[in-house]
């Protein structure tokens, strides 16, 4: 059986990461990789990439979305940003820049295989993954996720006790929460329970 990483070599893994380079001629902005981890935490939080306001401050979710999700979980921002019991890892470390017809770009392709499966292998105590939004669904549950969003998201239970799905957390959401009602009243209150137990 091979050890578990120790905090340096996560740090290093980190350090490494927070230096890469690989999508830059693809960046509007330059790269700025932002991601919060660490081998302690129970919780990650899987979702797509930074937007304009967490790439100028390098502080994850630190935006509306992130108010809202927030709100989701029942947390304040110093139990959010407890890297300790919460790890953060988008699927694209750094902001890809805006589509005039949909918002902002997909997290880039490259980012997700290079350096999850080495990051997430050095969060062994996680026993909880938050998959934010489709494209975290896409790549974490394949075949497994269901025919849209929003069955993928109703069918949470299935993928529990190792994984829970929640759409992405932006403006466009409150919509689509208003015409889901068995998200607040069955999801949301199964979301926080969970994430709490394990954080203390």
């Amino acid at each position: 059986m091979s050890r578990p990483p120790s905090p340096a070599s996560l740090a290093a893994l980190v350090a490494r990461s927070e230096a890469c380079t690989l999508c830059a001629a693809h960046l509007p902005r330059g790269p700025r990789p932002v991601l919060r981890v660490a081998a302690t935490a129970r919780v990650l939080i899987i979702g797509q990439a930074p937007g304009t306001r967490v790439h100028e401050t390098g502080i994850p979710w630190n935006d509306a979305s992130g108010d809202r999700l927030r709100q989701w979980l029942d947390l304040d921002r110093d139990r959010f940003y407890d890297t300790r019991r919460i790890a953060i890892l988008p699927m694209g470390l750094c902001y890809p820049g805006v589509d005039a017809r949909s918002g902002d770009k997909p997290p880039r392709r490259e980012c997700a295989p290079l350096w999850h499966p080495p990051i997430r292998a050095a969060l062994g105590r996680v026993t909880l993954t938050l998959l934010v939004g489709s494209y975290a669904q896409a790549y974490y549950l394949g075949r497994e996720r269901g025919r849209s969003l929003t069955e993928t998201v109703r069918a949470f239970r299935r993928y529990l006790p190792d994984i829970l799905p929640t759409p992405h957390p932006s403006w466009r959401t409150t919509h689509w929460q208003k015409s889901n009602p068995w998200f607040d009243v069955e999801l949301l209150p199964e979301l926080r329970r969970r994430v709490h137990a394990l954080i203390g």
